[in-house]
């Protein structure tokens, strides 16, 4: 009679918890990336709170009606908010309005029309021109824009810094944020949705426009987002070609030179010892910061909630 084989133990609790020493490195890890998410946290929190002692400093010091002037001219104890943000305002729409046209119809060429190798081609010279340093395009658009675009189109008695050239410029710059997000999101879309559309006799152009582009909308409303939040943080391009060097009269004519926030922090933080003996000209650095950060938070959550009201699944 042959003999039976004894059975083999089976696995215990121990055996399934692991070894101690990956655990050890698992909860090293873990600290490691809780400690970075934290410190990001701390970060922001000291930047919004560095950003409200500041203004709220500069708030008690300075007389309010002040805040509703004439201009904005902080060195003279003049800071009229409207002029700056009125200011901003007109750069980004006019950023928007050249960025938006083109930047999609460039995203609609790569995703719907271009073959993969013109595609493959396209795609990375289009992102490298995102990578064109501002103050490269402030210049050119001292050299070109104003001159050859503006004074050509609105009279040659427009200044060469005023706000719609630094509006065409920031949106030139914009573009290929915008084209690049939006690609994206329409390249994203599944192909049977194409595939029905033509199926039923839809043109490209139709399906385009129609299928794709709505089924692409949260990501094309990210793009825009992106591209307006990148236009209202321009510094370069709108302290050099706006105009509003040392301050600006309130002004809604786009031909004429302005100051937006980014260019009023820029020209009063140059030379900040001579703004610490101006008056409470220093605090409004942290005030008009303050400005910013609440106008693109804002408009980041709005932007947010529309994205998952309209987002759409596949």
């Amino acid at each position: 009679m042959a003999q039976t084989a004894a059975p083999t133990p089976g696995l215990t609790l121990t055996d399934l918890q692991g070894a101690r020493a990956r655990h050890r490195r698992e909860r090293m890890m873990r600290g490691l990336f809780f400690s970075a998410a934290l410190l990001a946290v701390v970060i922001s929190v000291a930047i919004v709170a560095s950003l409200a002692g500041g203004a709220l400093e500069f708030l008690r010091r300075v007389d309010l009606n002040t805040l509703w002037s004439r201009g904005w001219f902080p060195r003279r104890n003049l800071f009229d908010v409207k002029t700056i943000f009125v200011g901003t305002l007109m750069v980004s729409v006019i950023a928007l309005l050249v960025a938006a046209p083109l930047g999609l119809g460039a995203a609609l060429y790569l995703s719907e029309y271009a073959s993969r190798r013109s595609r493959r081609f396209l795609k990375p010279i289009l992102e490298t021109l995102a990578s064109v340093p501002s103050v490269v395009m402030a210049f050119f658009a001292l050299r070109f824009i104003s001159p050859e675009v503006i004074q050509r189109l609105f009279g040659s008695d427009v200044p060469i810094f005023n706000i719609a050239t630094a509006g065409v410029a920031v949106g030139i710059l914009v573009t290929p944020l915008v084209a690049s997000v939006a690609e994206d999101a329409m390249y994203a879309v599944p192909n049977s949705l194409r595939e029905a559309s033509v199926g039923l006799g839809a043109r490209r152009r139709t399906t385009s426009i129609r299928v794709v582009m709505p089924a692409a909308v949260s990501g094309i409303t990210a793009a825009l987002i992106l591209g307006v939040s990148r236009a209202i943080g321009e510094t370069m391009i709108v302290a050099i070609v706006a105009g509003g060097t040392g301050g600006s009269l309130f002004s809604l004519d786009p031909l004429k030179g302005g100051q937006t926030m980014t260019a009023a922090i820029t020209a009063l933080a140059t030379g900040s010892d001579q703004v610490r003996g101006s008056g409470p000209a220093y605090q409004s650095l942290f005030f008009v910061g303050l400005l910013l950060f609440l106008l693109t938070l804002a408009l980041n959550l709005g932007a947010e909630r529309f994205v998952r009201r309209v987002r759409r699944q596949y």
